[in-house]
């Protein structure tokens, strides 16, 4: 996957863990509905099997502000998570457990990604900030706009069992989502 930064990722600011989603594992998941990069509405409150949400700021920032991006701790790295997970989707899929990728970006950019990262799992849109607000899903500022810091959820039954947090590094987000599932078989 092309990353735009030749730098190894482990030299990329580490984020630090700020308890930002320590209140997160045993929400009950809110009856929001986001759009999803294959045309359809989803809730996570209503999905029918285990599903692992790898939750991230944004892919495909605009190159003139790449340096200021990559000083934010654990903003850079979201094409490689996304790419961590398209590879790694038959391991989640033996487990019985679906993928889904979901950020603020507006659901055009997001089939922009899709396509050019051959994503085969659905991207969702939290563009109006309904879901971050209802959970209070840990977030930053950068030049006037909220993006989510890096997490990954584990959801079942409508709630949350685990928020992984912080996530570092990214492209090795989907390795740590099945070890916690290994270690933490569904209920």
């Amino acid at each position: 996957c092309p990353v735009g930064d030749l730098r190894p990722i482990e030299e990329l600011p580490r984020p630090v863990d700020d308890r930002a989603a320590a209140h997160l594992p045993g929400t009950r998941l809110p009856m929001i509905e986001l759009p999803s990069t294959r045309g359809e509405w989803v809730a996570l409150s209503g999905l029918a099997r285990r599903t692992v949400v790898f939750v991230y700021p944004s892919m495909g920032v605009d190159a003139a502000l790449l340096e200021e991006w990559t000083a934010i701790p654990g903003a850079r790295g979201c094409t490689p998570e996304a790419c961590d997970f398209r590879d790694r989707l038959g391991s989640f899929r033996s487990a019985g457990v679906d993928v889904l990728g979901l950020s603020t970006q507006p659901t055009d950019q997001q089939r922009d990604a899709v396509k050019r990262l051959r994503l085969p799992y659905p991207l969702l849109s939290d563009e109006k900030h309904q879901l971050a607000a209802s959970l209070g899903l840990p977030t930053f500022e950068f030049h006037g706009q909220n993006y989510f810091k890096r997490l990954t959820l584990v959801v079942s039954q409508g709630r949350i069992e685990a928020a992984l947090y912080p996530v570092f590094p990214p492209d090795r987000a989907a390795e740590q989502a099945l070890t916690w599932l290994a270690e933490n078989p569904s209920i």
